[in-house]
């Protein structure tokens, strides 16, 4: 089905990677412990040192990345970060080579995947849109869940660079089709986290020991990801982000324009994305998608660290 992994390594011993910020610094580092040599950017330089300590080479833009590279990966924050790193003078379309494979890991619209899909087809190159769903702790442990969108024989020749950094990895179809399935994820994400926090929240006013409640429903029909590895951080408190509030909201955002492009109508998801909204406000974008409790707690009046009245 696939090339042999030997033949990758052998065709593609460079590799370019841009954006090392929480969950692209841990993916690039996989490449390089397998053995690849790699060539970084970053908007900060201090975010890549890690990977730098450990053998990668510092490009100063993104067409130098391009220009060092057989494979490029591309892992950033927000749509237009992706279009200026693809379109942009100094960009990666600007310094690539004929042959070469280029492959966006950031959610983004499908639109701006399938146009990057037809700019690198007029220059003889090949473009991938694969994002992710596992967060940082799937990009830290390799297990990542790596939906892809792009031709079938270019998706082939990367498999084994897919296999180092995950476990699932699914050709959903064409240009911008793994956009459109990491979105389906998004969506299914919203509705499980609002339902943990409520779950929280009543557990709470119940006068539940928490921990018991989930210790119990984790068992049970409602078992989730979510409750698994984010219900917990919630009752230590802890809101580090393994995937940012304000990145959640954007991908919600792309998926509601999607939706009306389609004609659809989301009212659960419209919902949520007005409660993190909410969670921004309150001055915790940068804060992980699990601190959704806050906004609720907000409506409440409670706060689920405190014993009950």
């Amino acid at each position: 089905m696939t090339d042999s992994p030997d033949k990758v390594t052998t065709a593609h011993r460079a590799i370019g990677w841009i954006g090392t910020g929480v969950m692209g610094s841990s993916m690039c580092g996989h490449l390089l412990k397998a053995g690849y040599r790699v060539t970084v950017h970053s908007r900060t330089r201090a975010k890549a040192q890690p990977l730098l300590d450990r053998g990668a080479q510092w490009a100063e833009s993104p067409r130098a990345v391009a220009a060092a590279s057989d494979v490029l990966f591309t892992m950033v924050g927000f749509p237009q970060d992706v279009r200026t790193v693809y379109f942009d003078e100094t960009g990666v379309l600007a310094g690539a080579r004929a042959g070469m494979t280029l492959i966006d890991m950031t959610t983004t619209q499908p639109a701006l995947s399938r146009d990057i899909a037809a700019a690198a087809s007029e220059n003889n190159l090949s473009a991938i849109d694969a994002p992710v769903s596992g967060g940082d702790v799937g990009a830290k442990n390799a297990t990542l869940s790596i939906m892809i969108g792009g031709e079938t024989t270019s998706v082939k020749a990367v498999i084994p660079l897919f296999e180092l950094l995950g476990k699932k990895i699914v050709h959903q179809g064409g240009p911008g089709s793994g956009q459109q399935a990491k979105l389906c994820n998004q969506i299914v994400i919203a509705g499980t986290m609002v339902g943990v926090c409520e779950s929280l929240l009543y557990g709470y006013k119940a006068g539940l020991d928490l921990n018991r409640m989930l210790e119990s429903i984790r068992g049970g029909a409602a078992a989730c990801w979510t409750l698994e590895n984010l219900a917990p951080k919630i009752l230590q408190r802890n809101f580090d982000p393994g995937f940012f509030v304000e990145h959640f909201i954007k991908d919600m955002g792309i998926a509601l324009e999607e939706a009306k492009r389609m004609g659809l109508a989301l009212p659960g998801l419209t919902l949520v994305h007005q409660l993190y909204q909410t969670v921004q406000t309150l001055g915790h974008g940068r804060s992980g998608t699990h601190s959704l409790i806050l906004a609720l707690e907000e409506l409440s009046h409670i706060h689920v660290n405190a014993p009950p009245a």
